[in-house]
């Protein structure tokens, strides 16, 4: 007969299951610093303060690394079952979503000192509020995982939208603004791509709040159709690095 687990055993596969949670929770909080501080350098034009946000895109990646030795190795040790397995397997996949948003921020941070040269653009003021909405989205997301709220994770997929409308605004904006003034058109495109890495921030943190549900409730919600009108963008945005 399988032995049953002790007390004991039970207390420590708790222990690392809030271990892991926690590592999570600091990836998450790490990885929205890296966006607000990025999208903050950009509008001080602080060349110096982007490069401190490219330089700790390292020290994400460690983590992440560290979230996947650990969840490995809780599967392995401790071979969990139902719940604690979707939360184990969905903590693997989160931390590999928010090393993701982490680069994003170094992206957004990279093309700092570039648009520190130029004059600024007046539709760029929507950016701010664009990175603040991804970053609530961020936080919230894994606030529904530390906290296994699935109603939390829902209400974050519904706020996507709001992120997808700043940058189809800013897209709009931007596009008339580059027409009107081809001496825009350079900076103009690099604010395309960081609002565009703001967008994917916002996608990745609806992927997180749709893990957490899964892990929560063992359901998959409907899945979600969202039309894209902006493919090249899209994909030199992904491909960054």
């Amino acid at each position: 007969m399988p032995q049953q687990p002790t007390a004991h055993t039970v207390k420590s596969f708790d222990e690392e299951i809030d271990q892991l949670r926690s590592l999570i929770g600091q990836m998450g909080g790490m990885a929205g610093a890296q966006i607000s501080e990025a999208v903050d350098a950009l509008f001080r034009r602080d060349a110096e303060a982007a490069l401190k946000v490219v330089a700790r895109d390292a020290e994400l990646d460690a983590m992440e690394q560290e979230a996947e030795r650990l969840a490995v190795a809780i599967i392995a040790l401790r071979a969990p079952m139902a719940d604690d397995l979707r939360e184990i397997v969905a903590a693997l996949k989160i931390s590999a979503v928010i090393e993701r948003i982490g680069d994003y921020g170094k992206n957004i941070a990279k093309r700092v000192p570039v648009l520190t040269q130029a004059a600024p653009i007046g539709p760029s003021v929507i950016i701010p509020e664009m990175a603040r909405a991804a970053s609530a989205m961020i936080r919230d997301a894994l606030d529904a995982y530390v906290d296994r709220d699935a109603d939390l994770a829902r209400q974050v997929m519904e706020r996507d939208q709001q992120v997808d409308d700043f940058y189809n605004s800013l897209f709009r904006s931007l596009l008339t603004y580059m027409m009107e003034n081809p001496h825009h058109i350079t900076p103009s495109a690099h604010l395309l791509f960081i609002a565009k890495n703001l967008e994917r921030v916002g996608d990745h943190a609806t992927n997180i709040a749709e893990m957490v549900y899964f892990s929560v409730t063992g359901q998959h919600l409907a899945e979600r159709t969202k039309a894209d009108r902006t493919t090249s963008i899209t994909a030199a945005a992904d491909e960054e690095d």
